[in-house]
């Protein structure tokens, strides 16, 4: 429970920073481009960090590790609120941000994903995952709606409470969360450094599953341009701004909640291809969109979808990797993540710098449901997978 009230507090102090830092570079610079780059700057320090991250997770204590990595950013939250208080922060400062927070998700998310398996039966990982999600959905929620109100303030107020946030979330871990790991005599190695590489890309369901997300929010993610939509297209300012960054994490929020009482069991692989689809009309909705009301009610619809496909992924990637290579599998799997989330996030702005914000949503919603469809035909272990857990019939294990 004390890691659960810590995600949410640390998700919730997260989706404010974001919030403040896109606004303020969008304030800064009035450029798509550099709202893209933001993301692209989150993303990069992964790649070059995926294997010691992952080595480091299978082989430290992981609760440590995990309140070092919010330890840093509380750091950083600090170090955003003082400079904004300052009048010190330009577009420089807001890209150097962006490339420690890259630094330090590289190990964060990993190191998440790899402990919450080992707090909680394999057969309670489903609803268990569900749960998570919905507080982490409640912090999403309020994060946002929160961080805008207090942007009106000025962006040192929603830093000075997201560094409170982080305060709170790093000393729970610290001081709340207990988990001792074996100790390991293994030798590091370039076997060990690549292993989770190679069991990544020899297992098909695990291989499908975590590409699935990497190319359908890469394609279809619009949250870098938000700050665009919110100004330009729909002029509600930055307390719209946060409603709408706000929006996926209800309709993720009432899902999770299903999900916890209903768990997915059976024909999960269509679920989880039909869910990536329907996420990407929502896009292609909220691109057409010029209502507030309708563009808040299609990304909800979005959360919603993605909530499905998150609980169903993450499930399947934890329970077939074994214990002892879930570090490195958790970090490669983050990659995929980032990539889906932050180099989205470039891409978006990218290709809003060219077709314009409508464009690129409107391609990326189309991408989307394209993915989905190649992905059914090409990878057949994942399309025709049935039970979700332990007690899979055999033509749906791995070979």
């Amino acid at each position: 429970m004390r890691l659960w009230v810590a995600r949410l507090a640390g998700t919730a102090g997260n989706q404010m920073l974001m919030l403040a830092l896109a606004w303020q570079m969008y304030d800064l610079t009035g450029s798509a481009w550099d709202l893209g780059l933001v993301g692209l700057l989150q993303f990069a320090p992964s790649v070059p960090l995926v294997l010691p991250a992952g080595h480091a997770i299978d082989r430290f204590n992981r609760a440590r590790l995990l309140a070092l990595c919010l330890a840093l950013q509380l750091l950083i939250g600090a170090l955003l609120w003082l400079g904004s208080a300052s009048a010190l922060l330009t577009r420089e400062w807001l890209l150097g941000v962006s490339v420690a927070l890259g630094v330090m998700r590289a190990f964060q998310m990993p190191t998440q994903q790899a402990l919450t398996p080992c707090l909680v039966p394999p057969q309670l990982l489903p609803r268990a995952l569900a749960f998570s999600s919905g507080g982490m959905q409640v912090a999403i929620i309020a994060g946002p709606a929160l961080g805008g109100m207090l942007y009106v303030g000025g962006a040192s107020l929603t830093y000075a409470a997201c560094t409170l946030l982080f305060l709170a979330s790093t000393l729970l871990v610290a001081l709340g969360v207990r988990y001792e790991r074996p100790p390991t005599t293994r030798a590091v190695g370039r076997d060990e450094l690549l292993a989770g590489l190679r069991f990544v890309f020899t297992h098909k369901v695990v291989l499908g599953a975590i590409s699935l997300d990497l190319f359908a929010v890469l394609l279809g993610g619009a949250t870098a341009l938000l700050p665009i939509f919110a100004k330009d297209i729909l002029h509600v300012g930055p307390a719209g701004l946060g409603l709408l960054r706000g929006s996926p994490a209800v309709g993720a929020l009432l899902m999770s909640v299903a999900l916890t009482r209903w768990p997915i069991r059976r024909r999960t692989g269509p679920v989880l291809l039909a869910a990536v689809a329907f996420y990407g009309l929502t896009m292609i909705v909220f691109g057409l969109s010029t209502s507030f009301w309708l563009s808040m009610a299609v990304l909800g619809f979005s959360g919603a979808a993605d909530m499905i496909s998150v609980v169903i992924r993450q499930t399947l990637v934890q329970l077939e990797t074994p214990d002892d290579m879930r570090g490195r599998v958790s970090a490669v799997n983050s990659v995929f993540i980032g990539a889906s989330n932050q180099l989205g996030e470039f891409e978006s702005g990218a290709a809003a710098a060219l077709l314009g914000p409508v464009g690129s949503v409107l391609l990326g919603g189309i991408g989307t449901c394209v993915v989905a469809a190649l992905w059914w035909r090409g990878f057949p272990l994942l399309s025709r997978r049935d039970a979700l857990v332990a007690g899979t019939p055999p033509s749906a294990h791995q070979s």
